[in-house]
């Protein structure tokens, strides 16, 4: 289980009684929705062969595309892998299915509009299963909302 707090409680303890704090008090929905989804999406209860390692280092690579990155960076845990850690650091990997995993969660972190069922094939072509490709694609929209509540966040605490 990814004990490490999300966007929501870093800005809610970091900034109490503020508009962050709005977010559990007033929308507590909306808190345990995200709440449920960050759990589903790094650690699942199947987690379909797509280790918990290689989901937070899935989600950094992600989150390593953020104009202020280091704070989000906090939630999710550090690979122990090195295989992983470096990609999570957005390095490349001479491991095919790494490679190819890599250059589809580029392309959708900062061209989404760029999907094809191209992609897709060349995912299945190095081994990842449909189901696989769903849970990884429900991981890239996450941590992507991620970086866009935690900008939202800002502007909303610049306004205040």
């Amino acid at each position: 289980m990814i004990d490490t707090p999300d966007v929501i409680d870093n800005n809610t303890e970091n900034a109490p009684n503020t508009l962050d704090k709005t977010i559990q008090t007033l929308r507590p929905e909306f808190y345990e929705g995200a709440k449920s989804c960050r759990r589903a999406v790094l650690t699942p209860q199947n987690p379909l062969d797509l280790s918990y390692d290689l989901r937070a280092a899935v989600a950094r690579r992600i989150t390593k595309t953020a104009a202020k990155p280091d704070d989000l960076l906090k939630e999710y845990p550090v690979p122990k892998d090195k295989a992983l850690l470096a990609f999570s650091n957005g390095e490349s990997s001479e491991d095919p299915k790494l490679a190819m995993l890599a250059k589809h969660v580029d392309m959708i972190a900062s061209e989404p509009d760029k999907a094809s069922e191209k992609h897709l094939s060349d995912l299945q072509s190095v081994g990842f299963s449909v189901p696989q490709i769903i849970a990884i694609s429900e991981l890239c929209a996450y941590a992507c909302f991620q970086i866009r509540l935690t900008h939202g966040l800002s502007l909303m605490k610049a306004s205040a």
